[in-house]
């Protein structure tokens, strides 16, 4: 019988065509992983000193980051055996075949060593033993990590086997599997920044015929937070869109298209408003870009819409970060809060009636203002105290929103840190309101524009801005 039997793909070197030239945006990850084919290549050379490669190493980034390209490259520039099984392969329905599968993938590589061991998502198979003990136990898993820990135990590196993982969940990883000796280096394969993104896209448009005026560094800025997978399905996206409408290139104009399709939804143009509907959409958008526009250090405005995309949005808001940051002061959230709230205030001032339109605003400035108070140590009132943990939450997904939190203070702390909330928020909220009645007759104007046109770009809201007659975009 073969239930016993690795179900491992083995790949050799003509089988696998990715090289590192095929990764871009993570150059750090690229060369951990180079140091690993040097030594694959000439081990002999590169343990002259008494150093030993590492025994295995951890890919950790959130979904989409890379990682399985990363091992695929490690595979092609290697030119050793590649062993690729996925975490889940393991587990079967009958017990003890986990356990077997493990000892045979080791007993394998071992046969055609120097080689590469792969498990994707490990996760499936390493996850804490006893982590969840009310779900009930489940002792085929058990056996199978007890089976992976003796197997690494027993792993000699100078044989030349090296056992590469990938996960997007480090922490729910069994303490035994993470410890030195086992996997001995952890190497973080995060969203790639600004440059990072413009070296992913120069990889990926090389299989489209592109326009020879677009700008990459303007696309790369459209994309904030995007992966290298999101990267790639923008790209062929843009392509699409520009084979949809028959033109000879892709140009900038589908890059954005394509965008605001990933990112807001898909065009709802037949979900139509009654007009005083759409009249308050054009005031609650322009109120958000109006502060935007208005309140130093807030990211660019790069188009405004009333064309109801999506699930829910009927209209949107897109502003381009300048540059990518990674913290931001008192003064920076308070300005986000105010550009979140420009249109609920909007909504206030010219209709002086509330709409369920700024929920989703509402939730969000909520967020920042409890965060202000609870985790970032930002109020006089409550001091230099964290009160609440942040919500845990798994590599690039949203945060975990917890049940049952522990509280570890009073009720009359509770009362405190309630009230500061509001108070901020609330003098967020006047700040907003007096700004945008200064720019009454703007905002009025712009409404109206929008209203007409639907859609304003950057070049229409600084023509807004100036008080000249804004031509359709």
């Amino acid at each position: 019988m073969s239930v016993g039997r690795s179900k491992a793909k083995v790949f050799v070197e003509t089988d696998t065509k990715t090289s590192f030239a095929d990764v871009a945006g993570v150059d750090e990850a690229k060369a951990e992983l180079q140091e690993i084919v040097a030594f694959l290549k000439d081990p002999a050379s590169y343990g002259r000193l008494g150093g030993r490669v590492p025994k295995g190493v951890l890919l950790v980034g959130p979904p989409g980051t890379g990682k399985t390209l990363l091992a695929r490259a490690v595979a092609g520039e290697a030119n050793v055996p590649f062993f690729s099984i996925n975490g889940s392969e393991f587990v079967e329905m009958f017990v003890g075949v986990g356990a077997a599968r493990v000892r045979d993938l080791f007993e394998q590589a071992h046969q055609k060593a120097p080689c590469i061991i792969f498990i994707d998502e490990l996760d499936a198979l390493g996850r804490a033993r006893g982590a969840s003990p009310y779900g009930g136990g489940h002792d085929e898993k058990e056996q199978t990590l007890n089976q992976l820990l003796s197997e690494l135990d027993g792993f000699d590196t100078r044989a030349g086997m090296v056992l590469l993982a990938a996960t997007n969940r480090p922490e729910i990883l069994d303490p035994a599997l993470l410890r030195a000796g086992r996997f001995d280096r952890q190497v973080l394969v995060d969203r790639p920044d600004k440059i990072g993104r413009v070296q992913i896209l120069r990889v990926h448009v090389k299989k489209i015929h592109m326009a020879a005026d677009v700008d990459l560094e303007t696309v790369a800025a459209l994309t904030p937070g995007f992966t290298g997978a999101d990267l790639a399905n923008l790209v062929n996206e843009a392509a699409l869109l520009a084979t949809r409408r028959g033109a000879e290139a892709v140009t900038l104009v589908d890059f954005t298209a394509a965008m605001e399709r990933i990112v807001a939804g898909l065009e709802k143009k037949n979900r139509l408003l009654n007009p005083h509907e759409r009249a308050v959409v054009a005031h609650h958008e322009m109120g958000h870009t109006l502060v935007a526009l208005s309140l130093p250090g807030t990211d660019t405005v790069h188009k405004v819409s009333i064309i109801p995309r999506g699930i829910g949005s009927l209209g949107y808001t897109i502003q381009r970060p300048t540059e990518d940051r990674y913290l931001m002061t008192r003064q920076e959230l308070e300005n986000k809060m105010a550009v979140l709230l420009g249109g609920r205030a909007s909504e206030t001032i010219v209709f002086g009636e509330l709409s369920t339109g700024a929920s989703d605003d509402l939730a969000k400035v909520t967020d920042i203002a409890r965060s202000l108070v609870t985790r970032y140590g930002m109020t006089e009132e409550l001091g230099l105290v964290v009160y609440e943990k942040s919500p845990r939450s798994f590599l690039g997904g949203e945060p975990q929103q917890m049940t049952y939190q522990e509280r570890s203070y009073s009720e009359a702390t509770a009362r405190e840190i309630d009230a500061a909330v509001k108070a901020i928020v609330e003098a967020a909220f006047r700040r907003t309101v007096t700004l945008l009645r200064e720019q009454r007759d703007i905002l009025e104007r712009g409404a109206r524009l929008l209203l007409e046109h639907e859609t304003l770009d950057e070049a229409d809201l600084a023509q807004l801005l100036a008080k000249e007659p804004v031509v359709a975009g």
